[in-house]
Formats: C-alpha cells, sequence, structure tokens
C-alpha cells in the first residue's frame, strides 16, 4: 500500500510565484537555458539550471555549478522570496490548459514504495542523467522539481480535493510556454493549501489503501531522488543516527487521478528514407497497413491502430492490419507496432535511444511540424495516436517498459512552486 504523507513546503512568498515559476529544466538546451535566465533573472530556471551563471566555456557538470545551484537557493530563501511552512501540509496544484484542468495533490511518496514496486515506471532512465539530477539535489539539499504520478480514479480523494478548492488559493497566476517561437501556450496555475488536519488524515488513509501508483513524468527525477535518499540513509546509519521519518526517505510529489490526464502524441521523424525511394517505401509499408493517401489533408490518428505518415509533400494514413496487431501490453502499442514493422526493418532504426536518424516530437507542436522537418531532411514523418492511460498502467503493472518517447504529457508541471528540503 502507498506511503503518501504531507510536508513543509517551501514555496514563493506572495507576489513572487509568477516569477520564479519555471519549465522543468530538461526542456530547454544548454543555449536556450541560458538565454531564457538572461532575460527572466527571477526565474527558477537559473537554479535547476545553475551553468547559466557562468561562462559557455563553464562546464557544466563541475562541482562549482552544483554548489552555485546550492548557495542560490538559500540565498533566495534568506532574501524572503520564498517562505517556508511551519505545518505539514498538503497542496492542491490545478493547471488548466486547452480547456481542460487536471488536479493534483502535492505530497511527498516514499523512496521505499518505489524500490518495492508500489510506485511503478514504464521508462528506462540513463544514468548520465540521473548523475546530474543527483548531484543537483545532494547541493541543494532539496527536491525541486517534483515526479508527476498518477493513480486510479478514487472519489473520496476527488470529494476531499474539490472541498478544498472551494476556498480561495494561495496564488492563482497565468505561465507561458514558449518552447515553439510560432506557437505561445497559456496554463493557468492555482495552489490551495490542505492543512485541515482531518483533510490530512484521510486523504493519507485514502492512499494507504491504494496498491499501486504509477510515475506518468519524471523518471530521472524519482530515480536521482531515491538514490539521494539512499546514499543519505547509509551515511545515517553509519552514523547511527537514521531515522524512518527523516526527509530524504520521501521525493516531492504531485499526485493525478487517472480520468484528470491526457497523454499526448509523441510522433516521429526519420531523416532519410534509409536508402529507398518513395514508391519503395509506400510499397512495403502495405505489408502490414492499409495505406490510404489523404489527399492534401494532414493524416492525424483518429484510433489507436492508426499512423499518419508523410512523405515527399504528402500525407498518408496507415492502418494496422489484423494480423499485425496484438494483445501484448507492450508489443500491442502503436509505437512497438512502427518500431518492429517499420523503423527497424525498413528504415533500419535499430536503436531509437542512440540512432541520430530519427528525431521525437511531441504532439504540442503539432503535425506540421514534423511534415516541415521531413521536408528539410528529405525523409518522412510518422503522426502517432496516443496511447491511453490504463495502457500505461497495463505495461507498468506487468513489469515491463514502453519503447522510448511512447508519452507526452502537457502541461508540464512547474519548478519552484513547491521545494521539499532534504
Amino acid at each position: 500500500m502507498a506511503e503518501i504523507r504531507p510536508f513543509k513546503a517551501v514555496r514563493p512568498a506572495k507576489g513572487f510565484e509568477k516569477t520564479i515559476a519555471a519549465l522543468p529544466y530538461d526542456v530547454y538546451s544548454r543555449q536556450e537555458a541560458k538565454e531564457f535566465v538572461d532575460q527572466h533573472p527571477g526565474s527558477f530556471l537559473a537554479i535547476d539550471r545553475p551553468e547559466t551563471q557562468f561562462p559557455a566555456d563553464m562546464d557544466m557538470y563541475s562541482d562549482p555549478v552544483y554548489e552555485k545551484a546550492g548557495s542560490m537557493l538559500r540565498e533566495w530563501i534568506d532574501e524572503g522570496r520564498f517562505l517556508r511552512d511551519e505545518k505539514a501540509c498538503y497542496y492542491v496544484y490545478e493547471q488548466t490548459f486547452q480547456g481542460r484542468s487536471q488536479t493534483g495533490i502535492v505530497a511527498c511518496a516514499s523512496i521505499d514504495d518505489y524500490l518495492n514496486g508500489v510506485i511503478k515506471k514504464h521508462e528506462n532512465t540513463v544514468e548520465a542523467k540521473e548523475e546530474d539530477r543527483i548531484r543537483h539535489v545532494d547541493a541543494c539539499s532539496a527536491q525541486t522539481g517534483p515526479i508527476f504520478l498518477a493513480y486510479r480514479e478514487n472519489p473520496e480523494i476527488e470529494e476531499i480535493t474539490n472541498k478544498v478548492c472551494a476556498g480561495e488559493p494561495v496564488c492563482d497566476f497565468v505561465s507561458t510556454d514558449d518552447r515553439d517561437p510560432g506557437m505561445i501556450h497559456e496554463i493557468r496555475n492555482r495552489v490551495w493549501v490542505m492543512d485541515q488536519e482531518e483533510d490530512i488524515l484521510a486523504v493519507s488513509a485514502c492512499f494507504a489503501k491504494i496498491n499501486a501508483i504509477y510515475i506518468a513524468d519524471g523518471h530521472h527525477r524519482c530515480a536521482s531522488a531515491v538514490k539521494v535518499g539512499l546514499k543519505r540513509r547509509q551515511q545515517n546509519n553509519a552514523a547511527g543516527s537514521a531515522k524512518g521519518e527523516d526527509e530524504y526517505n520521501y521525493f516531492l510529489s504531485v499526485l493525478f487521478p487517472e480520468n484528470e490526464l491526457q497523454i499526448m502524441d509523441y510522433n516521429r521523424v526519420v531523416k532519410d528514407l534509409g536508402g529507398l525511394d518513395k514508391s519503395e517505401v509506400l510499397a512495403a509499408l502495405k505489408k502490414c497497413f492499409m495505406v490510404r493517401p489523404c489527399r492534401g489533408q494532414i493524416a492525424k490518428p483518429t484510433a489507436k491502430g492508426e499512423i499518419g505518415f508523410y512523405v515527399g509533400g504528402n500525407w498518408y494514413m496507415l492502418t494496422v492490419k489484423n494480423g499485425i496487431r496484438s494483445g501484448d501490453p507492450v508489443r500491442g502499442l502503436d509505437v512497438s507496432i512502427l518500431q518492429e514493422q517499420v523503423l527497424d526493418p525498413l528504415l533500419g532504426i535499430k536503436d531509437p535511444r542512440t540512432d541520430t536518424r530519427i528525431e521525437f516530437v511531441g504532439g504540442i507542436r503539432g503535425l506540421q511540424e514534423i511534415a516541415d522537418r521531413a521536408d528539410r531532411y528529405g525523409g518522412c514523418a510518422f503522426a502517432m495516436f496516443p496511447p491511453s492511460i490504463r495502457e500505461l498502467f497495463a505495461v507498468a503493472d506487468a513489469g515491463r517498459l514502453m519503447p522510448p518517447k511512447s508519452t507526452w504529457f502537457e502541461p508540464k508541471l512547474l519548478s519552484g512552486l513547491f521545494i521539499h528540503e532534504i
């Protein structure tokens, strides 16, 4: 059963929320992060990406860079940009984007639940990416970016959340996402403090009855938080000072019910045709798919088993033939079918995690973006129908992993709104 508990958050002081709140550190390249922080020096991205405080030739993985993150965080707290709650609370975090709202409980989850499989993953992690966040958490002695967790719909938690949200939020602001210069998105962010003891106890009791919680997004942050916690547990055990309630045994999370989540498409662009011409590729696709020309229309999939295909200025709708479909939770995913039937045997993409001939483009950027990239490269593009949250649950429940870049969640959880000191 899941151990979810309240915590004493460090969070922006009144009036600082919009200035501080930032998109996650990993959606920016080094140059993009530097440019953004130069324009917005009060953004939490300055702490999340501390190399922005150094010249461009500075090794971004050197000790002084991580030390800078820790010193800046402490300075900002001392300057009054943040406040520290005196009582352990839950928080309710609502994001509204494109007419849809998702409302989650901000809390701490147990590293032991991650280790024993109560908190389930559906992706592998890359050690180098883990190491970066391990050093960042260690230097800050805090977790600054929440893990995006999901759980099966629970009417009791929903009732308590609705009651809390009937009150006044402690912050309410609109953030902008301008990662794509041609498309600026606005997200409304609202936060409530759940500080009534009866509500806190009831939420904890509800989660204690839940036997599985799922990582939706933030696998690297989660793995890093767990490893820092284990390291500190070992150090304190050796010193004889370890306690089960120590904060390093828990990691910062936002838990959302499945019914409020939407997975967006995660599309693919291949930079060439693997030595084939357009007609050869189309002929080969007909072995596994019904191929329908879309005659000037973008081929946007509307159901599982449909894949939009763009090549040479034209869109086609690919529909998976019945003999190719699978009831297996992983092999039955559209991204798996594409990899096994097209990317590997036809286009020579053996390992999509390392092959530089393939790019992954989040659905937030639209399908014209992947067509434009395909044209620039002289390659092709695939528009995917997103997996459902239940498909994600099924893969994780089976102890399996999805292919890389299978899911894209929007909106992204902002960093700097909640900090968990360890």
